[in-house]
């Protein structure tokens, strides 16, 4: 599997891992947090996440940018993972937000989204530039392959495709352990309060510190997160503290992120040596091009960067469509899943272990086709991988159709009584193990090979920046995903579903009538 890659593949994969172990952790639970901790609405919860997860890819560009102006990429990743390392210390803070009208906990807010623009600015400053030096070491790895034949060299350059696609593996390890950590402290420190866990009970008692509103939903779930050992007062000092407690387990696994965080610098620094130094390199050779040499390449690089800007256009709406795991599908798995026994946010560990059970498939499929001299172009791959997205949200739609689901709010204000004499009933687990299948595979047809298509069309004093403006369009793509929550408590959840649907064909579409135009400027 590591066989004809760069000696550096693997240092660098093990440095991304542990980092996205350490953002998995906090993205994994950070909707719901803010909805629990704050009560704020799934609303104003998204649009908070929504320029957090854009914020992380605009400031990408900052980082390329830094990076390719002083040619020390290793210098901005360490930087990087510094910065990131003190927002999640900022975030470990278990401090109460005061929800009873004197606005203190907006203070708590703010504090908490400052922690998150340290994260943002850290993860600009590393995640590009790292991507940056692996498609570097193919760079050197294709030049070296170069001197000793066309064969060699188309070896090579079909390595490269396969390399960010285990580099991506590596991601998805930390990813998959990561979601379990947040949940299993928060439910440790609920049982040594003598409170059980209900994803419901947090917003349950918002509500009742907001108006003293008791319903029966209210009773049925308050008796259920009461363990035989509390010690019962009054209504509203069961809600602060069961708030309190709640999040104050999420709190403490920040820790795991710093440590993490930590753990990858380590890994960077002792491993720098195996890594592109183009800073050193640039100094030592000058060379002077003609003007007609000088007009054939800036034509070259106007072709491909037009190239990569296409791509990036469907980009965008992949990463709406995909990013749904951390809003409406994280809602869809708290209110409409059967969650009783694993909390909403584990959920989202099926898309890593997805990633690292279905890679070896895929690269192998891949390989055998090229073998038989039919290998997919990765313009192609891209429309593919749209196509399958499209499917997990049709799979989503005829199910929440033919159980004849409404909008997130009407369902989460029915008590038991209500949903039964309605017809109505939570999905099985299943229904999300589909769900993310579909979205995982579409996944492995569309980032890893975004990545390595970007490495290929990237002129080289500008690949910080081209991983920058990958990363750029994930950005725009996340910064609407606020949409997803917004269509799923407004309208029967179907409907939802459909939008993303539509998205997904469409830009498979668009993506197919440019793959021809595609396949002769960057294959």
């Amino acid at each position: 599997m590591f066989k004809n890659h760069p000696k550096g593949l693997i240092p660098a994969a093990l440095a991304n891992m542990g980092e996205r172990f350490g953002y998995y952790i906090m993205n994994a639970v950070l909707l719901l947090f803010l909805v629990s901790k704050f009560g704020l609405p799934d609303a104003t919860a998204g649009a908070i996440y929504s320029v957090f997860y854009c914020g992380i890819y605009v400031l990408s560009l900052v980082g390329g940018l830094i990076a390719d102006k002083t040619q020390n990429y290793n210098k901005t990743i360490q930087w990087g993972l510094i910065i990131m390392a003190l927002g999640y210390v900022a975030l470990s803070f278990p401090v109460f937000s005061q929800v009873d009208g004197d606005g203190k906990w907006w203070g708590i807010l703010v504090f908490t989204c400052f922690a998150l623009l340290l994260i943002a600015f850290g993860n600009g400053l590393f995640k590009g530039n790292l991507q940056a030096i692996v498609g570097k070491m193919y760079d050197e790895l294709e030049a070296e392959a170069e001197k000793k034949g066309p064969e060699a060299l188309a070896k090579a350059r079909d390595s490269r495709d396969s390399g960010f696609q285990i580099f991506y593996v590596f991601i998805n390890i930390g990813g998959l352990i990561a979601p379990f950590v947040a949940p299993l402290l928060r439910q440790w420190w609920l049982k040594a309060h003598d409170l059980i866990y209900n994803a419901d009970m947090p917003a349950l008692c918002h509500q009742y510190l907001a108006n003293g509103e008791i319903t029966n939903k209210f009773t049925e779930t308050m008796k259920a997160a009461i363990g035989d050992g509390y010690v019962f007062e009054n209504m509203t000092q069961f809600c602060h503290e069961y708030i309190e407690v709640f999040n104050t387990g999420i709190h403490y696994s920040f820790i795991a992120s710093v440590a993490a965080m930590l753990i990858s610098l380590i890994i960077f620094l002792c491993t720098k040596k195996m890594f592109p130094q183009p800073a050193k390199k640039a100094t030592n050779t000058v060379v002077e091009y003609t003007a007609a040499e000088k007009a054939a390449m800036a034509k070259e690089i106007k072709q491909r960067m037009y190239a990569l800007f296409a791509v990036l256009g469907v980009a965008i709406f992949f990463w709406l469509s995909f990013h749904q795991n951390g809003q409406s599908l994280s809602v869809f798995a708290r209110d409409f899943v059967h969650t009783e026994s694993i909390a909403p946010e584990i959920w989202q560990a099926l898309n890593p272990f997805f990633v690292i059970v279905l890679t070896p498939i895929i690269m192998w499929i891949f390989s055998a086709l090229t073998r038989k001299g039919k290998s997919i172009s990765t313009p192609r791959k891209i429309a593919i991988g749209m196509a399958i997205a499209g499917c997990a949200y049709l799979f989503l739609m005829i199910f929440s159709a033919v159980n004849n689901y409404p909008s997130g709010t009407a369902f989460r204000e029915m008590d038991a009584e209500q949903m039964a004499a309605a017809g109505l009933a939570k999905a099985g687990p299943w229904v999300l193990v589909v769900t993310y299948f579909f979205l995982t595979v579409a996944e492995l047809f569309i980032s890893p090979l975004g990545l390595s298509f970007v490495s290929k069309v990237a002129p080289r004093h500008m690949v910080g920046l081209c991983q920058g403006l990958w990363l750029g369009a994930t950005a725009l793509g996340n910064l609407m995903i606020w949409i997803g929550p917004v269509m799923y408590n407004a309208w029967p959840i179907q409907y939802c579903w459909a939008v993303f649907l539509g998205i997904c064909l469409v830009s498979m579409g668009v993506m197919l009538g440019m793959v021809k135009w595609l396949e002769r400027v960057a294959c």
